[in-house]
């Protein structure tokens, strides 16, 4: 089954926290679905932003890359990124681009950051109806982190479509998790001393397949 014959996803991609391999699991997805792609807040432009990471990442043709709704110079959480440039990010300003592909929407940080007052990341994902995907790592600390975040999912009520272990694998923590909390798992993402074009579409057929099961 093609990518394009595949119901169109839309998917929000969220760590457990930071450097955990977001946005090399974005532009796998990306790939994998030949999905357009956003980054809907932008916390820090230089050396480069995420989207233009994801887009050097990606070999197909058919994905766009849409422009984020909030660029921010500062590289630190949106809230206060945000209030450095005097500007207050809102809730109603986010508007899911026009597409008729998959799309794959890549958060800031964790599911918890803020964005303005009152108003956190995840407050984003059921306005826009999307599905979101797990990253995790693993690290002291990680299964607590991992199940905090599946858990503030499960308590707003938004669907996970799967969870992404990135890095050296760890059987025993990822056999606790899965049965733990029953989630999908989807494909692995190994340890790589480089990212590059060719990393991603080693791994994008084993993405591919398991949207296809």
């Amino acid at each position: 089954m093609s990518v394009s014959s595949l119901r169109p996803e839309r998917l929000f991609v969220t760590g457990i926290g930071t450097d955990v391999g977001k946005t090399v699991v974005a532009a796998i997805l990306t790939e994998a679905l030949q999905a357009d792609y956003w980054k809907p807040v932008q916390a820090g432009l230089e050396p480069t932003t995420d989207t233009a990471t994801v887009r050097s990442l990606v070999s197909n043709s058919r994905s766009v890359f849409h422009p984020e709704t909030y660029r921010l110079q500062l590289p630190a959480s949106p809230h206060k990124a945000a209030a450095a440039e005097h500007v207050t990010i809102a809730a109603e300003a986010f508007r899911l681009p026009a597409t008729n592909n998959h799309l794959v929407v890549e958060g800031a940080g964790g599911l918890l950051v803020p964005l303005a007052p009152g108003l956190l990341l995840a407050d984003l994902i059921a306005p826009l109806e999307l599905d979101v995907v797990v990253v995790s790592r693993h690290y002291l600390g990680s299964i607590n982190h991992t199940l905090l975040t599946l858990e503030a999912l499960r308590q707003r009520g938004l669907p996970v479509r799967g969870l992404v272990f990135n890095g050296e694998p760890n059987p025993a923590t990822e056999d606790f998790i899965s049965q733990h909390t029953g989630v999908p798992i989807m494909p692995r993402v190994q340890p790589e001393t480089e990212i590059s074009p060719a990393t991603v579409s080693r791994y994008a057929p084993a993405f591919r397949a398991w949207f296809n099961q």
